[in-house]
This record gives structure tokens, sequence and C-alpha cells, in this order.
């Protein structure tokens, strides 16, 4: 059955999300545009203060009514499990909302995306009767319980380039720690989470526990991080906007924050990494994939100078088979860039890089056959230079910069970045080689002979320096929405 599929007969869902219902509130317009060829898809108002507020007031009573903190854990994880049945259920739905409006392809959102967005969310029904505490070590007639409870009201804050998949890794666990959450999804790209509320709602999800409010992250996204009854933030996106998260936070009320942020990953790839063809392909999805709009993109190629030449020109030809067009074709294979604004980013910093003596291998411009859309052709960039804006900032696009070395040693300082500690990758067939790159690279998620997240959900994100602190996925993806009570009971 082919997914490809018509973009304007896709329902649009349209207001907030509060209180398990879609509710119109008055805001400044947001006109929501489809990358692919930048039609209009819908408008959104920017909520502001008083959506953030209603939210907060749904959520209060949603608590308070539910008890969902308190419940059976297993009645939690029922729901919950309703719920990803939902999900997949609508799987075509969701897929078709996250194609139409973002820069992912609808070859992997209906049975990527909908289907591991759904996965999420069972992987942390399970861990609803599984949080556990300690009975610490004491003297005699004493006991020393440390136990967790959930927070009560967190706030997530979720980026445009996986809207679906990366908003699952905040409100399952979240959820599934007995929290009531409100999440602001980027303006760019909101309505595939607004569909997933209505679905938690549907599935018996107490209304109010999961709130979705619209708007631009300086206003909406503030409004959450500084509202006092919201007692947690989790945010994946910018460096810059992170650290405006944390001083915010701690200026509103000091509250605990987890940051997902930027990266400059580097591919240390070695000599004898083996086959070259098959090196090739996986270090051209690494830079390639969603564009490069992904933020563990390995946007550094590091590879031993004596296969350099050889690995380069394998992956010209890559760059060259690309299929650009729109999201919801499935034959395209190139995904257009998120809005114009971003475009217009990656092409200045691409100039700039080049004169600041970075050289272009290939690509280097915008596709200017799709200017019905935003698309910039997949880029290869040489002479990049510590000091040069192409290795010190993230490109957030196809841009790939290339540097050679002579031995481990030195390819390791090349793989270092004074800001960046997200993830990494090392190519090679040597064990022991690949072991001792990953202890020498300081980045909180390295791969050996691949680059990106496998399939599984116990393995946690998250990132070093620059690239922020605190994980999604995996245990630690539930700990970080739960707060630990110290209780001891002199019994004397």
């Amino acid at each position: 059955m082919s997914l490809s599929f018509d973009p304007n007969t896709v329902t649009i869902p349209k207001g907030h999300h509060i209180g398990g219902q879609y509710v119109d509130l008055p805001g400044e317009e947001i006109i929501v545009l489809r990358p692919s060829d930048l039609q209009q898809i819908g408008t959104l108002t920017d909520g502001g203060d008083a959506a953030v507020q209603r939210a907060v007031d749904a959520a209060k009573v949603a608590l308070k009514e539910s008890r969902w903190g308190k419940i059976v854990p297993r009645e939690r994880a029922a729901i919950l499990n309703r719920f990803a049945s939902l999900i997949e259920q609508n799987a075509t739905y969701l897929g078709q909302l996250e194609a139409l409006g973002s820069s992912r392809l609808v070859s992997g959102t209906i049975t990527g995306d909908a289907v591991r967005t759904a996965g999420v969310v069972r992987f942390y029904a399970e861990y609803c009767d599984k949080i556990e505490g300690i009975v610490t070590a004491t003297q005699e007639d004493t006991l020393s319980i440390l136990k967790h409870e959930p927070y009560g009201i967190v706030g997530a804050i979720v980026p445009w380039n996986f809207p679906m998949i990366t908003a699952a890794w905040k409100f399952a666990p979240a959820l599934a720690a007995g929290n009531a959450i409100v999440m602001k999804t980027s303006e760019l790209t909101p309505h595939s989470l607004l569909a997933m509320a209505e679905l938690a709602a549907q599935a018996g999800v107490p209304k109010g526990l999961f709130n979705v409010v619209n708007g631009y992250g300086h206003t909406t996204g503030a409004a959450i991080v500084r509202h006092p009854d919201i007692m947690m933030i989790s945010f994946t996106g910018s460096t810059q906007t992170g650290a405006a998260i944390m001083s915010l936070a701690a200026q509103s009320g000091i509250k605990p924050v987890t940051l997902e942020l930027g990266g400059k990953s580097p591919q240390l790839v070695l000599a004898d990494a083996g086959d070259l063809d098959m090196v090739a392909t996986r270090v051209a999805a690494a830079f390639m994939a969603n564009a490069g709009q992904v933020c563990t993109a390995g946007s550094r190629l590091i590879v031993e100078d004596k296969i350099a030449g050889a690995l380069v020109e394998k992956l010209i030809e890559r760059t060259k088979a690309i299929k650009a067009g729109p999201t919801w074709d499935e034959t395209t294979t190139y995904a257009p860039i998120i809005s114009r604004k971003q475009l217009d980013r990656i092409d200045g910093m691409v100039r700039q890089t080049i004169s600041e003596g970075g050289s272009v291998v290939t690509g280097g411009g915008v596709l200017e056959s799709r200017n019905e859309g935003c698309f910039f052709a997949p880029t290869i960039l040489e002479n990049v230079s510590d000091d040069n804006i192409g290795f010190k900032d993230e490109f957030f696009g196809p841009v790939l910069t290339v540097r050679t070395f002579s031995d481990l040693q030195e390819g390791l300082q090349l793989a270092a970045h004074p800001v960046y500690g997200l993830a990494a990758s090392i190519h090679t067939s040597d064990m022991k080689k690949a072991l001792k790159a990953a202890d020498g690279i300081e980045a909180g998620m390295v791969w050996v002979n691949q680059h990106g997240r496998g399939p599984e959900f116990t393995y946690q994100a998250g990132g070093y320096k620059g690239s922020g602190f605190g994980k999604d996925m995996g245990r630690a993806g539930i700990e970080a929405y739960l707060r630990q009570k110290a209780i001891w009971v002199n019994y004397a």
C-alpha cells in the first residue's frame, strides 16, 4: 500500500489542548506553513501566560480528583497501554500530520515515528509498578527509607525536528511517574502533539493531566518555565535557549531542569574501518538524514589520511543520489529545511565558513530547482580550522566538514570540541581501538560502527558540556520526573 497522500485532505487540529479538549484562546496569530512548498497549513494563537495558567489550573484539578500519582500503579499502566494502542491505531493519521508540517518524510513517519512513539509509551507504562525505594543501613531501632514521588505538575518544551517522538520521550515518563504535564511544541510543528493529547484523553488519561499549549518560546515557553506551580522543566533544543531556560528557572523559583542541547558530533573513521562503501553509506546518512536537522548529526568527519580521498569520493556520489521532494511523497529521499528562516541561516553559515578559509567539495548552496520549498544541497567542506564558524557552531543542516589524521591520538584531539559533547561515532574493525577511542571522546553518547540511536528504548540520550545534562529515555528518563524523599523512623 502506498504511503503517499494528498496534503490537502488531512484534518488539522485547531486550538490548544487543555483539560482534555481543544480550546480557542485569544493571542497573536501564528501562520503554520508546509516546509515542502511553503503553503499554509493553518493558524494557531500564541497562548502566553493565559494559556499556561489555564493548563496549570486544569492540571491541579486533574491531579486532585484523579489522584493519578496515588492510584494502583498497574491501573496507571493499563491506561497508558490503551493510549499506546490508540497511537498505533491512528499511526497513519499521526504520520501524515508529522510529514505534512515537519521535515520528516512520510516513508518514515507512519511505520517509524508513530510506531516508535507508541513503543515509548508502552516502555514507560511498564515502569509504573517498578519505581522502587531503598531502605538504607542504620543503627538499631531506626528505619531509614528513601522513596520516589512525582513532582506534581511538570513542563516540557520540544523542538520541531522530531516533534512526535521527542515529545513522547517527555510525556510518557512524566505521566508514568504520576505527574501532570504542560507541553509546548514548536510553533512550526504543533499538530501531531495536539492530536496525541486528544488520543490520551480518549484512552482514559484523566482530562487535565496532558495539556498542550501553542506559542513562541519567548512567550508561551517562558510562561511555562517561570510558572511557580510547574515544579520541573525538560527541554530539547539549542544550547543558547537551554542556557536562557536555566537562568529563567533559577530566577522564578529554583526548579530542576533537564536539557538535551546542540551538538557538533564527530565521526571518527579509521583506515581499518572495513568496506568503504558501507562506511560511506553510514557517514552520509549521519549528516544527510532529515537534511541534517538532527541534534546528533555526524557533522564532522575525521578520517585517517590513508583512506580520506577514497571515502570523500564515495560521499560525493551519495550526495548526488538524493531525490529532494515533498514530505508526503513516499519516493522522496531527501527532506526540506523546516523554514525559510532556517534555510537562510544555514546558507549564511556556509558562506561565512567559506569566507573564513573553508572550501567547498560539493554542494554549498540552496537547491535552486526546489525554490517552492526550503531545500539545501548536501554539502561537504574542507579546510575548516578550529577558529572557523563552521567548526565552532552548529549548522543544523546537511553540512559535513572534513579533517584528516595520521594516528589515533591525533584523531581523538581533532574529535574534541570546546563547547559541545552530545554524541560521537567511531568506525573501525579493531575493538581495542574502538574502546580506547570511546573512552577518550568527551560525549554523552558514543556509537561504534554506526551513527545514531538503535531501536531499543533502554538507551538513554543526553550530552556533556554545552550539549546539556539530564537524560531522556532509559531508566534515567523516568527518574528525571521523580523526586526523592528521605524518611527516618525512630522506633526505640
